[in-house]
């Protein structure tokens, strides 16, 4: 069994990932035990085969490349190489990061301390050096309603100034998808990812699960590493979509039905006068006007590739 397993997806971006596979063992001490599983998300057949005589050709020797065939969205793509995983610890990294310092070391030895500690991340940073927004308080009504510095302004314990900057372990809600180091045991405790989430609102959603059996998660500044933030998913209404469709999904989920249907209500006034100014809005509008279903999201829109 190896100490940590790393798990990246790449979705038609083979050289971020390929940079964020070097700075991983260029960054990771050799006392390490460490794994890395790529897992292709149906990548157009170019960008695999770049990546594929890459992993083929890298001397690091716990390296593994497996291709899904359909891209099955961010959790269903990080299960999918969880299945590979044989390890204490599971970090699962996005392919548009690159390690300042020996992250994992850093992470495994603040996660061991405490037990009780679930989900540790690093302090993330843009290309330029300018620290970015590392951890989120949870989705919610008063979250939605009144934004993030009300919640943090009325009750600072529960939910800490996101934008300091922080010299010693903080706790948190949840840190930041981009880079998540996760005990395994936990992790299999509550199932992992939920698959039906496509894009967006993940780590949200298994932090919120781990936070209900007494886990916590901490961000630990001291390990450091640039987000290239977006770089692997293009912006336009089908991701804002997909976002509103992710959030209603876990409102839902967690808060219940009246919950759902006082924040789907919500959104659909915000965009009816949004759509009138704006007129790119108004395929999000349709989809609110039916409640924004799981069925309208961009998982049942996928192809299978031969």
């Amino acid at each position: 069994m190896f100490d940590i397993a790393a798990i990246l997806i790449n979705y038609n971006s083979s050289k971020l990932t390929q940079e964020c596979i070097n700075s991983i063992i260029e960054k990771t001490l050799a006392t390490i035990n460490f794994q890395i599983i790529v897992v292709d998300n149906c990548s157009e057949k170019e960008d695999y085969l770049a990546l594929k005589q890459f992993c083929d050709k890298h001397p690091f020797k716990n390296l593994q490349l497996v291709r899904n065939k359909i891209n099955t969205g961010f959790g269903a793509g990080n299960m999918a190489g969880y299945q590979f995983a044989s390890a204490q610890y599971v970090a699962f990294v996005n392919n548009d990061t690159l390690f300042l310092n020996d992250c994992f070391s850093i992470l495994k030895q603040a996660i061991e301390k405490d037990n009780s500690i679930a989900v540790v991340g690093g302090q993330s940073y843009t290309e330029t050096g300018k620290r970015m927004v590392a951890f989120d308080h949870f989705a919610s009504i008063s979250k939605e309603l009144f934004g993030r510095d009300f919640l943090e302004k009325i009750n600072p314990n529960k939910y800490p100034k996101r934008k300091l900057d922080y010299t010693h372990p903080v706790k948190v809600n949840y840190v930041q998808g981009s880079f998540m180091f996760v005990r395994a045991s936990d992790f299999n405790e509550v199932g992992g990812f939920d698959t039906n989430i496509f894009l967006y609102y993940e780590e949200t959603d298994l932090c919120k699960r781990l936070e209900k059996i007494g886990k916590s998660s901490y961000l630990i500044p001291d390990a450091k590493y640039i987000h290239y933030h977006g770089a692997s998913t293009p912006q336009n209404i089908a991701i804002k979509t997909e976002l509103k469709i992710s959030l209603l999904y876990l409102i839902r989920k967690h808060y219940g039905y009246l919950s759902y249907w006082f924040l789907l209500n919500y959104l659909r006034l915000n965009y009816i006068f949004s759509t009138i100014f704006k007129p790119k809005y108004w395929y999000l509008l349709k989809v609110l006007l039916v409640g924004a279903p799981l069925s309208k999201s961009l998982k049942t829109k996928q192809k299978i590739q031969e």
